[in-house]
């Protein structure tokens, strides 16, 4: 039997590990790529323990051309799901180049190998940053992109013009609110290197003592406990939203070249609201300071999620507190060995 053979860009990294197994599940082969700046080999073993098979596995850049082409030569590849990517917006208002390099270059030198072998599919990881501050609330996908609030937020704005003017490309464009959680088996989950730059990993490496306190960036803004609020989504509900997208891209059922899902809960919690639930599901006090608002930090902002929901019948399955215990059981289950503190 022919294998269904999908790229899968920063294939190690927290989406992409948790989308390969999703993709194993539903009969596909993942061909995983990562450069592993932001993630560790060791996932690959995760991986293999939930689905009983070694991932094709490549250490390469999707900026390296060689790396790319070689491996469209050596396999039939009918798509790529495109995550590679740097995602921390603190981090890119403090390296604006490094992010413009990484993200909008990289998928250009992509595009470029996959015109060349003749793929045409992509699912492209996007972002809610691109609605910048929202004017309505839940953000529907005919929101007008506005200014981005950080330079990660522009890079995804760039590289979606692109893949809009891109016609030959068959674009399922999926724009996320906030993954969190982990696989239920506590095999693979958020793993990232340094001080993390997102609320869960920060929370559940405060309760392992790993991290003195979770400082909360502002208390002043104009929500019900003065916080942030985000649209958090399970990362197994993620998942499966792209195997959905690809799905609907290979079977030629996309009215457009160019399609947009927003992949959001259509809920909001506040920065409070997710501490308390860690709480509540792990019964463990997280110590929590105020600090002052960090830059490019929206206020508030969740999905309208009709639109997937009703095209490509997706709908998340897992609540908030199912999030933050399938966080707490991937982080019990980590060497604190292996988790670089940085400074």
């Amino acid at each position: 039997m022919n294998k269904k053979d999908i790229l899968v860009t920063g294939g190690l990294g927290f989406i992409g590990s948790h989308t390969a197994v999703s993709l194993h599940e539903a009969g596909y082969r993942p061909i995983l790529l990562d450069n592993l700046s932001n993630s560790e080999l060791s996932v690959l073993e995760g991986i293999e323990k939930i689905t009983g098979v070694a991932p094709v596995f490549f250490k390469g850049d999707v900026n390296d051309p060689s790396v790319l082409n070689g491996i469209f030569e050596q396999f039939h590849i009918l798509a790529v799901i495109h995550f590679a990517a740097y995602k921390a917006v603190g981090e890119s208002v403090e390296k604006p180049l490094e992010y413009y390099h990484n993200n909008v270059g990289g998928m250009i030198n992509l595009l470029k190998v996959m015109k060349k072998q003749g793929v045409s599919n992509m699912v492209f990881s996007s972002s809610c940053t691109v609605y910048g501050e929202p004017e309505v609330i839940p953000v529907t996908e005919n929101e007008p992109v506005k200014d981005a609030t950080s330079p990660y937020g522009a890079s995804k704005q760039m590289c979606e013009t692109i893949l809009k003017d891109v016609h030959w490309c068959h674009t399922q464009c999926l724009r996320y609110f906030n993954p969190v959680g982990a696989h239920e088996s506590g095999f693979i989950g958020e793993l990232p290197i340094g001080i993390p730059n997102n609320l869960v990993p920060y929370i559940t490496q405060t309760a392992a003592g790993i991290r003195e306190k979770l400082t909360v960036h502002g208390n002043d803004y104009p929500t019900a406990d003065g916080t942030c609020i985000r649209d958090y989504i399970h990362v197994m509900d993620l998942a499966d939203a792209h195997v959905a997208a690809l799905s609907r891209l290979l079977e030629s059922k996309e009215e457009s070249y160019f399609e947009t899902f927003n992949l959001g809960t259509g809920n909001g919690s506040s920065v409070m609201e997710v501490v308390e639930a860690f709480e509540k599901a792990t019964g463990i006090k997280i110590p929590t300071t105020i600090g002052p608002r960090r830059a490019g930090d929206v206020v508030r902002v969740w999905a309208d999620t009709t639109k997937v929901n009703r095209i490509l019948q997706w709908k998340t399955k897992r609540n908030l507190q199912a999030m933050m215990a399938d966080a707490w059981r991937w982080q019990l289950g980590l060497d604190k060995s292996k988790i670089k503190l940085g400074s």
